[in-house]
């Protein structure tokens, strides 16, 4: 429960339509006092108690769109970008830089690093600047620089690192207008999702979450931020994860 943000807010969840995207907009409805504008890409969630909207991470008109539907709402208060892309049908993690191409780059920046920055664009303005709000988006582990321990998954761990480093701009600038305002990017553990599914063989007993327990987890850790925890990269159990 998100007891640290006063009531009656609004928050917008971006990628509702994907496992952790659609559990945090459902705990998110199911407070009191909470308003809860899911935005995907078909605009229909299906998440009892949400308003849904179309958005397309590439297409910053569309953007622009779903953040006009939290104007009149209660104040903006939650942003949880849910997005993100791993692997597709013709793109699969690279497992040594003679993997690298130009498209895995340019599609993975796209949709990792570009689309956040512009979601933030168009709805950090709309966070109220009265008391705490808070701006999150799913980040991962491998985009430590320092954790990095194996090295592979080039484009996605490189567009991952891009999105901490946009965040943390983001901290910054919102300091100046938004003294309680708090930017953060997130790693969720690993979750069983379309994402995840392919990579899943190597996960340790215990260690693979539904989708339902890391959105748990996660809003405990926004509960618990601060302005000082601004900029940072946080793991599903509170850990700061250096970049």
């Amino acid at each position: 429960m998100l007891t640290s943000l006063p009531r009656p807010f609004s928050a917008c969840v971006l990628g509702a339509s994907g496992g952790i995207g659609a559990a945090i907009a459902s705990a998110l409805a199911n407070e009191d006092g909470v308003t809860v504008f899911a935005g995907s890409r078909s605009g229909g969630t299906e998440i009892p108690r949400t308003s849904s909207f179309a958005f397309d991470l590439i297409d910053e008109a569309s953007i622009a769109a779903g953040a006009a539907h939290v104007r009149d709402a209660p104040p903006l208060r939650l942003v949880f970008v849910a997005t993100g892309q791993l692997h597709a049908d013709d793109l699969r993690p690279e497992k040594s830089w003679r993997d690298q191409t130009p498209d895995a780059y340019a599609r993975a920046f796209a949709i990792n690093a570009t689309g956040p920055a512009l979601i933030g664009k168009h709805l950090l303005p709309l966070l109220t600047r009265d008391g705490k709000s808070v701006f999150a988006a799913l980040s991962a582990r491998v985009s430590s620089i320092s954790d990095n321990r194996l090295g592979g998954w080039h484009a996605y761990r490189a567009s991952k690192s891009a999105l901490n480093m946009i965040v943390a701009n983001f901290a910054r600038e919102l300091a100046h207008s938004r003294k309680e305002a708090v930017a953060v990017t997130l790693h969720p553990g690993t979750v069983d999702t379309a994402l995840s599914a392919p990579f899943q063989r190597g996960v340790a007993e215990g260690k693979l979450f539904t989708p339902d327990y890391s959105a748990e987890k996660l809003l405990d850790v926004i509960d618990g931020l601060t302005p000082t925890d601004s900029g940072g990269l946080f793991a599903w159990d509170g850990e700061r994860i250096p970049f």
